[in-house]
């Protein structure tokens, strides 16, 4: 007998529904979809980052690095420098005490309010002319700045306001000091012209104040703001450093400098591949026209099944695609990290994820070759080190195939992890065995990082399988468990409206699921599928015989047309309230097949009596379901299986020879009748799906030893 592990197999032809629409048989869609997974692993392998290891700040490095390019980097150190030297042109900038002006302009103040002479040769019009000069004689002293020469022309060049600036070093900070005459030459021009003064009332302000002396300091805003104008202008240094050329010593301290010269060198790494020149492009074209090539024919000489329906390829190439979008976002966050990440996350294994996806939704030989495409390719596109990302990534995509194959309940994919987990942290022990490598620190961090992508992994499984399962219309294991829950509405509803034939249903779908169990075919859908296929009879119950409970048959009362239509009813009832529910198309084929296009025998013939036996009065159309037939091996098993269970409560006596007899007569009618034609079963797997019908039915009703009736005691006696 085939093993029965054979069960958890999912059948890649049961997860997508028969019926195919515009979207899954278009060509032009097919051919879409192939230039999308094109331009996607164009951008995969086109794209690259580049790897340097750069140390931490401070720490020691282990190693010599040595440049592998001409670069040219922002020298810090060299731009300090220069940016000092700048400044020693620089001088001070002074201005008069604020005080000494306030005192002056209060001594002018007095002068003319008190001094007599004055009051008797001015009118009141030259008056009130000199306090205007005085105020604007305080808002010219309080503007003046005294620097030297260099200074002054630094000012002009950068463009600060020189109006007020005058070229004057005085010789201290600490003595008084008289302005030079051509500075108050320059403030009688430039404040007190004769447009607006007259010339009595300029000389005399102008006298008064010009011999005064003055305190001075330095006028640190103005000072600062300028030296940093200064510093601004000189542009940074960038020092070019030589391909072969040293950056660090082994056991130097890393500086900022250190990491400033290897993120350069990086950035020449990364423009030195010239992504957006003409070679390169065309180098990336060819190689992805390559691997699509040899992408497509694989499928295409061993498994075509890829290509029937669009909605698989798009269900694959969406899930080849969003791995390698996560993989890219992953390398990016790695290698462009401050920290120490590059170190500690040497290989992501970034392939599981779509191996347990692929294997969940399509088939354990799809998710097979697609993680060891993805592996290959990721070897190419990604900036890591390759012998152990490749070891790692096909170690853990394998482990993770292996045990999703037996995947049933959601919880159960962090097992799956779990599993690949522990061969990952095997092959880790290997691979630093195997080069020599027995550093702890290293060991450590390489199995943390494994364990950290699983649990990722499994997450995000988690999170995708029930959308892309809704998205794409897949039925897989996970949900099937879900579908058998007996308190979903459908079964409730079955048991409570319809209970023969849930009990009918029951026994169908444990005789379904041992024969396909036995050829290998998919027992946990035929059990579920059958679970389903009669729930159109809820709307009419009371005209099946497994509900009436011995009352009175209601066909009695319609004619054979009419009790043949209210039978065959139950099949698009059935699929109306399927598509209500949302069932898989998978399970609503069942529904739609699990009669097929067979007669209801007993109201044709009931018709041809009435008719007097005359055959060609009777339209067999219309005592014909409407079909389809089976298109599945596991439509084929419940048909079978289904006639099998009903047929079987017509006999008296249930042995193995009775049993053996009856269904050689079903499977020969429905042969006949044409009804397994599309099905794929071959006559080998009928003879054994026979023979396990034949024996799990007869274990099923096996009978028991009768228990003699126990005797009545007179109690009553016995207390006497």
């Amino acid at each position: 007998m085939p093993d029965i592990n054979h069960d958890n197999d999912q059948d890649p032809e049961l997860q997508f529904s028969g019926e195919q629409g515009f979207f899954d048989k278009s060509k032009s869609i097919r051919y879409l979809i192939i230039i999308l997974f094109g331009m996607g692993l164009f951008a995969f392998l086109h794209f690259r980052e580049v790897q340097v290891d750069i140390p931490e700040i401070n720490s020691i490095a282990p190693s010599y690095v040595v440049s592998q390019v001409d670069f040219n980097f922002p020298d810090d150190e060299a731009t300090v420098i220069l940016r000092q030297d700048a400044l020693r042109d620089v001088g001070k900038i002074y201005q008069i005490l604020e005080n000494d002006i306030q005192h002056k302009i209060s001594e002018f103040d007095h002068f003319l309010l008190y001094n007599q002479a004055w009051h008797e040769h001015s009118n009141a019009a030259t008056f009130q002319e000199l306090y205007q000069a005085s105020e604007t004689m305080l808002k010219a002293l309080t503007q003046l700045r005294l620097t030297d020469g260099n200074t002054f022309e630094k000012l002009k060049d950068l463009g600060f306001p020189i109006q007020n600036t005058y070229i004057f070093t005085p010789n201290t900070l600490f003595e008084p000091i008289t302005l030079p005459s051509n500075i108050w030459e320059e403030i009688k021009k430039r404040y007190f012209p004769q447009k607006n003064f007259d010339t009595l009332v300029t000389s005399l302000i102008i006298e008064f104040f010009k011999h005064s002396h003055w305190h001075v300091e330095e006028d640190l805003p103005t000072q600062r703001l300028l030296r940093k104008r200064v510093q601004a202008e000189v542009p940074e240094k960038m020092t070019h450093i030589d391909a072969g050329n040293r950056i660090i010593d082994q056991g130097d301290k890393v500086t900022p400098r250190h990491v400033t010269m290897l993120h350069s060198m990086k950035e020449a790494l990364g423009e030195s591949r010239r992504l957006s020149s003409p070679l390169t492009l065309l180098g990336t074209s060819l190689l992805t026209l390559l691997l699509l090539g040899i992408f497509l024919v694989y499928f295409h000489v061993n498994d075509r099944s890829l290509f029937q329906t669009n909605r698989k390829l798009f269900l694959l190439i969406t899930i080849l695609i969003m791995t390698m979008a996560l993989a890219k976002l992953t390398e990016f966050f790695i290698l462009n990290s401050k920290s120490s990440m590059a170190e500690i996350f040497r290989y992501p294994l970034v392939v599981p994820l779509a191996a347990i996806l692929i294997c969940s939704l399509l088939s354990f030989s799809i998710a097979t070759f697609s993680s060891g495409f993805l592996s290959f390719i990721s070897v190419f596109a990604l900036a890591f080190e390759w012998e152990g990302f490749l070891l790692l990534n096909l170690v853990s995509s394998l482990a993770a195939i292996l045990s999703t194959h037996s995947l049933r309940r959601r919880k159960e994919i962090f097992v799956v992890c779990l599993k690949a987990w522990l061969c990952a942290v095997i092959a880790i022990c290997a691979f630093h065995l195997y080069v020599n490598q027995l550093n702890t620190w290293s060991i450590l961090s390489d199995i943390f990082s494994a364990c950290f992508f699983m649990l990722l992994t499994a997450v995000l499984v988690v999170g995708f399988l029930p959308l892309l399962e809704t998205g794409f219309k897949i039925m897989t294991n996970v949900s099937l468990m879900e579908y058998m829950d007996p308190n979903s509405d459908l079964l409730r509803r079955l048991t409570i409206e319809a209970p023969g034939t849930y009990q009918h249903s029951v026994v169908v779908g444990n005789l379904a699921e041992a024969a396909a169990i036995a050829i290998g075919a998919n027992g946990l859908f035929c059990r579920v599928a059958t679970l389903y296929h009669d729930i159109g009879k809820m709307a009419t119950s009371q005209y099946f015989t497994e509900n009436q409970l011995g009352e009175v048959n209601i066909h009695q009362l319609l004619t054979p047309q009419e009790s043949a239509q209210v039978i065959m009813a139950h099949v698009v009832e059935g699929v109306a309230l399927a598509r209500e529910a949302g069932l898989p198309e998978p399970i609503i084929d069942v529904i739609k097949e699990h009669h097929g296009t067979s007669l209801v025998y007993y109201f044709y013939r009931k018709q041809i009596e009435k008719m007097n036996g005359d055959k060609s009065k009777v339209d067999e159309r219309e005592f014909r379901y409407s079909g389809p037939k089976p298109r599945a091996k596991e439509s084929g098993i419940i048909m079978i299986a289904d006639s099998f269970e009903a047929a079987s409560r017509s006999l008296e006596n249930k042995t193995e020879e009775t049993l053996t007899d009856l269904i050689e007569r079903i499977v020969r009618e429905k042969i006949d009748d044409g009804q397994l034609d599309h099905c794929l079963l071959t006559f080998e797997e009928l003879s054994i799906v026979k023979k396990t019908l034949a024996k799990t039915l007869l274990a099923a009703g096996h009978s028991r030893v009768k228990y003699p009736v126990a005797e009545k005691k007179n109690y009553f006696e016995e207390m006497v």
